[in-house]
């Protein structure tokens, strides 16, 4: 995804010597709420490979451009090339992609042992980052009548990249908050989406249990070049007001929040999928949420327009370590339909019913699933009388 720098980019870049990094202050990407694209964002007809014609917003410059710069300055733990990828056969549209380096060499996840566990300054956090990793704060201006004052988002380099631009959202980090949403990161995390001209730039959260590797809050965002399931996948609607939807489309039933607009919609919208987290963290039940361009909920197809944005909210079982033999973790990009595979081999071999398997096999038992499910009516319905 190449990217060409101009003038506009350069604050965002470090200086050559790596000396003067440490000096260097964080800059500011400052944005206002026009900035947020809200139609007009659509994939191409045909090949994916015009999605390099697309005209980049500035927030896909300023991040690509400084992203890339990092690769080159060795500041990941391995060098992202192109990565082979494949959908494999079937009607789900799996997008499995070969990732041995992020296998091999991403950090050991922390010793976690409950959803709820508290922030230990003594583990690996994001204050103990190296000086160059950090991209830049995003903030936004108060330009509507009744905003919400922003938190500080500082945006970092992954340094295990899943994808292109792989770029983690770290609220306020020295306030040393613990894995669990709060509105304002699920705020910015959606406001990302939206100042990106690219329909593949997503937003995703692992809570502790559901694969977090750090408790300390932070969301991923990255770019994939490649439609997922989720984005057209049909709903149907749980609560009244349409607020609440059941995705049922494989690989994974999931709760739809949607929203096509900007202020008010989307604040409701945030208050409303945090209620569900706070629920499910409160009663320990892992989870993970997936924030992407998508179509309006209802009878949908994979080729619906991208009108707003969908977010997706998965309870699943608990997993307080990875399981090193199989082709791939359940987190986020996995349970919709973005597979990260370990191995040459199992790339070569995996099929769409194995993925499934893995996938359910982290899902939870009907009945308990079904107690959510009316519980978080439930809440929504509260919140709307």
């Amino acid at each position: 995804m190449a990217v060409p720098q101009d003038s506009n980019e350069t604050p965002y870049l470090l200086p050559p010597n790596s000396k003067d990094w440490e000096e260097q202050s964080i800059p500011d990407f400052i944005y206002g709420q026009k900035e947020l694209i809200l139609e007009g964002i659509q994939w191409p007809r045909t090949a994916p490979s015009l999605l390099d014609r697309i005209a980049r917003s500035r927030f896909d410059s300023v991040l690509c451009s400084a992203w890339r710069q990092r690769m080159e300055l060795g500041l990941f733990r391995y060098c992202l090339g192109k990565l082979q990828t494949q959908t494999l056969p079937g009607p789900v549209g799996f997008v499995a992609q070969l990732n041995v380096e992020r296998g091999v060499q991403r950090r050991r996840p922390q010793n976690i042992q409950s959803v709820k566990q508290a922030f230990d300054p003594e583990q690996f956090n994001f204050n103990k980052i190296r000086p160059g990793e950090v991209l830049f704060r995003l903030l936004r201006k108060p330009d509507l009548p009744g905003a919400v004052q922003q938190e500080d988002i500082y945006v970092m380099i992954n340094v295990s990249p899943l994808e292109w631009g792989h770029v983690l959202l770290v609220p306020a980090p020295t306030r040393g908050l613990p894995q669990r949403l709060l509105p304002a990161a699920l705020r910015a995390g959606i406001e990302a989406v939206l100042l990106s001209s690219h329909p593949g730039f997503r937003v995703g959260f692992n809570s502790l249990g559901g694969l977090a590797s750090v408790n300390h809050l932070h969301l991923h965002g990255y770019y994939l070049a490649h439609r997922l399931p989720v984005e057209g996948a049909p709903s149907e609607p749980l609560d009244p007001g349409g607020h609440l939807h059941l995705l049922q489309a494989l690989p994974a039933p999931g709760f739809l929040f949607y929203t096509s607009g900007r202020g008010p919609d989307l604040e409701a919208l945030v208050g409303r999928v945090c209620r569900a987290t706070d629920y499910l963290t409160d009663h320990e039940i892992a989870h993970n949420l997936f924030v992407t361009r998508g179509a309006p909920p209802g009878k949908t197809s994979p080729s619906s327009a991208l009108t707003g944005v969908r977010v997706i909210l998965w309870a699943r079982k608990s997993n307080f370590g990875v399981k090193e033999g199989d082709a791939f973790n359940v987190a986020l990009c996995e349970l919709a339909g973005h597979l990260p595979i370990k191995t040459s081999q199992d790339f070569g071999t995996l099929t769409e019913a194995a993925a499934l398997a893995l996938i359910q096999d982290c899902l939870l038992p009907p009945a308990q699933a079904e107690e959510i499910q009316a519980t978080l009516v439930d809440l929504i319905a509260k919140d709307e009388q």
